[in-house]
């Protein structure tokens, strides 16, 4: 059984700081690429930072300079540091892992307040 299960999540204020995580079970972590996908209220989901097996990382435009992805293959998590947060940045958070198939996380809902 794979799990994703991301905890952090929360309500701040604009400007605030925000630490997601999400520990992964049920998959051989060092393989799989880790990513951090994002979806507010009608909205399409998107992909916010992603980072490779190989400690590759890849940021949306939108939080570029906000935002850091990690991985601790060692305790099998991924992490998504939100700094400077803005209300455009509200959303529900969605881990996911992938090598051959992807998993998805059931998400952990972000509100940042003006």
């Amino acid at each position: 059984q794979v799990q994703l299960v991301e905890s952090g999540g929360g309500l701040v204020q604009a400007g605030g700081s925000l630490r997601l995580s999400c520990a992964a079970s049920g998959i051989i972590f060092r393989d799989n690429n880790m990513g951090w996908y994002r979806q507010a209220p009608g909205k399409q989901r998107e992909l916010v930072a992603s980072i490779t097996s190989g400690g590759t990382t890849n940021y949306a435009d939108s939080v570029k300079g906000r935002f850091t992805i990690s991985r601790d293959n060692a305790k099998s998590t991924v992490y998504l540091q939100m700094n400077s947060l803005k209300p455009e940045d509200t959303a529900v958070y969605y881990c996911t892992a992938s090598s051959r198939l992807r998993y998805w996380g059931r998400g952990a809902q972000v509100t940042v307040s003006s």
